[in-house]
């Protein structure tokens, strides 16, 4: 039977591997390593990087480039369906063109696979298809949002309280729902456009978490929100993208 690994490998910070991760991709025939583009070189590389140290030679690495998401449709949960399909398509050629029988495959997947990741999606679609018979496991990574909350010295929640894990697409559309707000996938700052109701809220903001280009500001929302919208744009103009989230706390910060 053929294995596929879904490895979690941080946020960005190669220190962020778990014993776990480590063991798991040196168990790996062969890695599937799904580019991004040009743009995106580094984090294609910083996934090259941990294959060298931690692989168990002789390896392969299998690269495909990432399918282009429609991102002009005002229909956008369908695009986010098509994408997936499309890069289900990459799993499937890759369990069944590039592994024998009895080996095992690895996806190193930035962050963890359960939280705002595809991976998971596209291989159990996979599996539903039935064309092609393999076994899979997930190795859980750090998350971006336990990167943000360690770099910020500050807890997730608040005793008794709720977390609420959001998008900054619905943070737009129904605002703050809990007194504490992770918000994950903002492009537009949508903190920035709370209005009053922002001014109950601090917030605590991280982009390229882990890594040598890590940017955090802190504070409440109505004295930095412009600042990090600026910052998010030049980081953003500079690298030709950007990675960030944020946790927005309802004041006073008990």
């Amino acid at each position: 039977m053929k294995r596929i690994l879904i490895i979690g490998i941080g946020a960005g910070d190669p220190d962020h591997l778990t014993l776990q991760a480590v063991k798991a991709i040196g168990r790996a025939d062969a890695f599937l390593l799904v580019d991004k583009g040009e743009v995106k070189h580094d984090l294609a590389d910083l996934r090259r990087d941990m294959i060298e140290a931690h692989g168990r030679q002789p390896y392969r690495v299998v690269e495909a480039r990432d399918p282009e998401r429609d991102r002009t449709t005002p229909a956008y949960a369908s695009a986010v369906e098509t994408w997936r399909s499309r890069r289900a398509d990459l799993y499937e050629a890759f369990v069944r063109d590039e592994l024998g029988d009895g080996e095992t495959g690895a996806v190193l997947v930035w962050g963890d696979p359960g939280l705002y990741d595809s991976t998971l999606a596209g291989i159990e679609e996979v599996a539903g298809r039935g064309t092609v018979a393999f076994d899979h496991e997930v190795v859980p990574g750090i998350t971006s949002v336990s990167a943000l909350t360690a770099r910020h010295r500050t807890n997730l929640n608040r005793v008794g309280r709720p977390v609420h894990v959001t998008t900054g697409r619905r943070l737009a559309q129904d605002g703050p729902t809990a007194d504490d707000v992770v918000v994950m996938l903002d492009a537009h700052c949508a903190f920035a456009d709370l209005g009053e109701l922002g001014e109950e809220f601090h917030i605590y903001w991280g982009a390229y978490l882990g890594t040598p280009d890590e940017i955090l500001v802190s504070g409440p929302v109505p004295e930095v929100a412009e600042r990090i919208r600026a910052l998010r744009a030049q980081a953003r103009d500079s690298k030709g993208w950007i990675m960030d989230t944020y946790l927005l706390r309802r004041l006073p910060l008990a």
